[in-house]
């Protein structure tokens, strides 16, 4: 693997990683949110914490590794 390559593993890694644990942040405060109301609604209630927990680390992977080769596309496009 060249230089390049490595390096845009390395980027699409980091970025999915961040992603994952954003997303997963992110859906557990959702849940939290949604528990604490005074009166929470049935959907709330009958949501299984794992997989909501789940849902939210894989959406949070693909808009990281989303983001990080779009990223690199244009910064490959402005440099040719």
């Amino acid at each position: 693997m060249d230089r390049k390559t490595r390096r845009f593993c390395l980027y699409v890694a980091a970025c999915s990683v961040a992603g994952i644990v954003l997303g997963g942040t992110a859906s557990q405060a959702e849940l939290s949110h949604c528990l604490e109301t005074d009166s929470p609604s049935n959907e709330c209630l009958s949501q299984d914490p794992t997989m909501k927990l789940v849902e939210g680390m894989s959406f949070g992977l693909i808009a990281g590794a989303g983001a990080a080769v779009g990223a690199t596309w244009q910064i490959w496009q402005r440099d040719e």
